[in-house]
């Protein structure tokens, strides 16, 4: 039996995770504007089923495929929509369940720490490889989520809601990582915008991931 841990369609895009998740990629690279489905699934081995399924369904890109100790991981994506949607229903058809299974979200951590230390700027940098440098005296925003995929949904809705700089989107492993830097009231926007993101991914009865900064 196939555990559905994370289930997040995306509909556009935004440009700088677009390009942090070309650099990760190890299949066909997404573009700005592409539709998007990341699905977790529990055990690990279960993705290379779903990613057969996922191609055969319809014309969708295979971005990534993980295969970790525990979970499984892979993201499908295309420019037009449906394609994303009809892959994403075999899939869901397959394991005999519906995306409201997925487990809900829980933000482990999330914090806006202001005006970065140079030394603390050059730790970030050096350890992340994938993204954008953060500068010294920018602004932090750090999230935590669990199960990791969700963090790639709320990097997408922060991007779209602000002027803000991706430095790391870690979607993979036990928690999900995010780092973006920016302005204080950019930085501030694009927690709000996160925050709401992931609440709605929960849905009205949910867990609500709410501003604590």
């Amino acid at each position: 039996m196939i555990e559905l841990r994370t289930w997040v369609f995306i509909d556009s895009l935004q440009p700088q995770l677009a390009a942090y998740m070309g650099t990760a990629s190890m299949g066909f690279l997404p573009v700005p504007g592409d539709s998007c489905l990341w699905v977790e699934v529990a055990p690990g081995m279960a993705v290379h089923r779903l990613s057969d399924i996922a191609l055969k369904a319809s014309n969708v890109h295979l971005g990534q495929q993980i295969v970790e100790r525990s979970y499984g991981s892979i993201f499908v994506h295309h420019r037009v929509q449906s394609d994303v949607l009809e892959s994403g229903d075999h899939m869901l058809r397959y394991m005999n369940t519906e995306h409201s299974t997925r487990h809900p979200c829980r933000l482990m951590w999330h914090e806006v720490i202001r005006s970065i230390t140079p030394d603390h700027a050059t730790l970030i940098n050096r350890d992340n490889r994938k993204g954008s440098m953060i500068l010294p005296g920018q602004c932090m925003l750090i999230m935590e989520t669990d199960p990791a995929g969700y963090i790639i949904y709320a990097a997408n809705e922060a991007e779209k809601a602000a002027n803000i700089t991706l430095i790391e989107a870690r979607a993979v492993g036990a928690y999900g990582r995010l780092i973006m830097a920016g302005k204080e009231a950019d930085v501030q926007e694009a927690a709000r915008a996160a925050s709401a993101a992931l609440t709605r991914l929960n849905g009205p009865n949910g867990p609500a991931c709410t501003d604590e900064m």
